[in-house]
């Protein structure tokens, strides 16, 4: 059922940072999005799809987008390196989300074998189709474009990928302030400020986000319109909402959603594995990591932390 969609670029407002939660494989999927939701995250991002594979198979449908009337507002990322491909994906799912959003800043090998990710960067004409293609073939006016994307180390080469997508119909760009090959050095805050100078549409910025604080200084040093955040949500879902590691509550809550929607242990039990990893000793992780059924980890987490605290969540 296609519910009312709001214009993403209308949530971006001068003084605000619009916090989002990042295309995670595995982890930004229906239930956890649904968490942080409740704790102050403005916008979820499904993990990337690759756009292929989903429109070859059902199966590969109905199991890599998920979503319900209260998801929202929702953007789906696809992997593709046709156009076309991309566009019939972005019709496919545009009844039951905000926007689509093309990956180019995957860095993982098999993804640029595919012609995936971040090798896009490297293809800014191709870019610019796929984000016009969409553009004309999804019938919903108020549907957002976005590209997601790394930096080359000439930053001009970047400034024109952006310009690029941008003339070609672009509603938001991200980025990630490192270079395909870059894994663990600092981000590059001087790159995206000089993005978001160079183009009119909202410019986010993603990477070295693990709490509230980081998010002010990203915004202070950039001028971004908007903040994403990967592992510093894993590590704490309540982190848009200010905490400094997670709160109990968040824990339990995050057990109602997934017991209720029928998480597969696995994900839940890894997502509670870094919801505690700040907040739980070594010998207690490591009881904690060997539990191998969700009426154990319940039993473990009232043993451990008590019963569910009397707490209301602040936004």
């Amino acid at each position: 059922m296609e519910t009312t969609t709001p214009r993403i670029v209308d949530l971006f407002e001068a003084g605000k940072v619009l916090k989002i939660c990042a295309p995670m494989v595995r982890y930004s999927k229906l239930p956890f999005r649904a968490l942080v939701r409740k704790y102050g995250c403005d916008v979820c991002f499904t993990p990337m799809i690759v756009a292929a594979d989903f429109m070859r198979s059902n199966k590969a449908r109905d199991s890599e987008f998920t979503t319900n009337d209260s998801d929202r507002p929702l953007i789906v990322q696809f992997a593709s390196s046709d156009a076309q491909t991309l566009a019939d994906a972005a019709c496919v799912v545009a009844p039951f989300s905000d926007g689509v959003d093309l990956n180019c800043g995957c860095p993982q090998r098999w993804a640029m074998a595919e012609g995936y990710g971040a090798c896009l960067i490297n293809k800014p004409e191709l870019v610019r189709d796929m984000v016009r293609l969409v553009r004309n073939q999804v019938a919903k006016p108020n549907y957002s474009t976005s590209v997601k994307i790394r930096i080359h180390k000439d930053l001009r080469r970047t400034v024109d990928l952006c310009q690029k997508a941008e003339a070609a119909g672009a509603s938001w760009i991200t980025v990630h302030g490192r270079t395909a090959d870059e894994r663990h050095q600092p981000v590059n805050c001087g790159a995206i400020q000089t993005i978001k100078d160079s183009v009119s549409v909202p410019v986010v910025a993603n990477g070295d986000v693990r709490n509230l604080r980081d998010v002010e200084a990203m915004h202070r040093l950039t001028g971004v319109d908007g903040v994403m955040a990967a592992r510093g949500l894993l590590a704490n879902p309540a982190m848009f909402a200010g905490y400094e590691d997670t709160p109990l509550q968040c824990v339990w809550d995050w057990v109602d959603i997934a017991t209720e929607q029928g998480t597969p242990f696995t994900c839940f039990h890894h997502h509670l594995m870094y919801m505690l990893e700040r907040v739980s000793s070594q010998p207690e992780r490591k009881v904690f990591n060997s539990l191998y059924s969700t009426s154990a980890v319940i039993d473990y987490l009232h043993e451990t932390y008590g019963p569910v605290p009397d707490l209301e969540v602040s936004n």
